[in-house]
């Protein structure tokens, strides 16, 4: 067998290479106790930390938000560990390369598989992974950006151990920012003062990656030295050299807001245009799903409850289906929901009675409502006294089911609307001026 011969580089390839690598890969640590933020996992006590060093970690799933550490966390595992290593993305990997990894593996030992966003796996994508980790042909490693709960099969999530990681604070950041400007092999030859940080932290978003990759931007940018690093120099830098849409970015809450205020409003045509624009953008289809599902009870509720039923089903076909056609999908149920009568009140009965427990506590069950299982349970009344609604004309009897310090308190009040004006009347005619009604 022969290998191609590879001639080494010269240091000035080698220096036009490094130049052509972002800052963020430039500064990535290669140890755990040299990661900025996440104390919780890079600690020496931590759990994390010890597998690490004893070399046995096991397969793990990474939460948390963009930019804080997670593939950086899986590369020191890798650097640290030595052992086989591999790399997937499940934006561009499907079953065949899942497959072409374990097939390796099996003749490898204690090989890690790193996924990158897998929560964009779908059930068989991620039931292929199922066999390999149980057997232990390899140890898996996923990173990702939604609760891992709902977008991981349980089949998988059980046998991985779950690390969150938390955002990265302003602190955290600006010390980033440092380490790169006394670290970088580029940036340490410069003469930088970092007079202000609030447009770089504002439009990054928290994100780590993102703040140095637009640090070394706006660097590039100014040019002459002194590089005097000011909010209004960068906020007008940013606007010229970055994308008007980005998913992880400040413009990526703005598009939601509007996509979410235009529905809200009851204007179907902004509605699909800012649709548009975050298809256009790339921006993942089961995010826009999730928003309509919240959307469909806090905005429309009982002022049509069809609403959510159709925005559930929006949701589990746009994961069926994928893009290009689950815009179609999307497009179908943001024109409903737009189109529909508008509730809140649903929403905030739940926030008043919140608001409610946060101020009173755990106020005690009152005894007639208690279940009474046991002789010792009804001899303490509990039970005693409650009346069973259907036993009475029209499944009704008024009876008290608050606690006494919320006696007669009103969380709920029914919408102006055709829907929730039939229960208006209908609570009226059970209530009979009860809670205002």
């Amino acid at each position: 067998m022969t290998r191609e011969f590879v001639p080494l580089k010269s240091p000035h390839q080698l220096i036009s290479t490094m130049q052509q690598t972002p800052l963020a890969e430039r500064m990535r640590p290669h140890r755990l106790e040299d990661l900025i933020g996440q104390e919780h996992l890079s600690s020496p006590n931590s759990f994390l930390f010890r597998a690490i060093r004893a070399g046995n970690i096991p397969s793990l799933i990474l939460w948390g938000p963009p930019g804080v550490g997670k593939t950086t966390i899986a590369n020191i595992i890798a650097n640290e560990i030595k052992a086989p290593f591999y790399t997937l993305s499940a934006i561009s990997s499907g079953v065949k390369e899942i497959r072409e990894v374990i097939d390796k593996a099996k003749f490898q030992t204690g090989v890690v598989l790193f996924i990158d966003e897998i929560h964009r796996f779908n059930k068989s994508q991620q039931d292929a992974l199922l066999g390999a980790v149980e057997k232990g042909i390899i140890r898996l490693i996923g990173a990702t950006t939604e609760n891992p709960s709902f977008e991981v099969n349980a089949a998988l999530l059980s046998r991985c151990q779950v690390f969150t990681l938390n955002p990265l604070g302003k602190s955290e950041l600006e010390a980033m920012l440092h380490q790169a400007m006394e670290k970088d092999v580029f940036l340490k030859r410069k003469k930088i003062e970092l007079r202000e940080t609030e447009a770089l932290l504002r439009i990054s978003g928290g994100d780590g990656r993102k703040l140095l990759n637009l640090f070394e931007i706006v660097v590039d940018s100014i040019g002459e030295e002194p590089i005097i690093i000011a909010d209004k120099k960068v906020t007008e830098i940013a606007q010229q050299k970055i994308a008007l849409y980005d998913k992880s970015g400040e413009q990526h809450y703005d598009i939601i807001s509007a996509f979410i205020k235009s529905i809200r409003g009851s204007d179907p045509n902004a509605a699909v245009y800012w649709l548009a624009r975050m298809i256009e953008g790339g921006e993942d289809v089961k995010f826009i799903a999730r928003r309509l599902v919240i959307l469909a009870s806090e905005d429309i509720g009982n002022a049509n409850p069809n609403a959510l039923l159709l925005a559930t089903n929006c949701f589990e076909a746009v994961k069926m289906i994928g893009y290009p056609e689950s815009r179609i999908i999307l497009a179908q149920c943001v024109t409903y929901l737009a189109s529909s009568a508008k509730s809140n009140a649903s929403y905030l009965a739940i926030n008043q009675a919140q608001a409610a427990v946060a101020e009173k506590g755990d106020l005690p069950v009152p005894l007639h409502l208690r279940n009474a299982p046991t002789k010792l349970m009804k001899d303490l009344s509990y039970g005693k006294n409650y009346q069973y609604a259907h036993d009475y004309e029209n499944n009704f009897v008024a009876q008290e089911f608050l606690p006494d310090a919320l006696k007669n308190t009103k969380f709920y009040d029914p919408g102006n609307n055709a829907r929730e004006n039939e229960l208006r009347k209908f609570l009226k005619e059970r209530w009979k001026g009860k809670y205002g009604y």
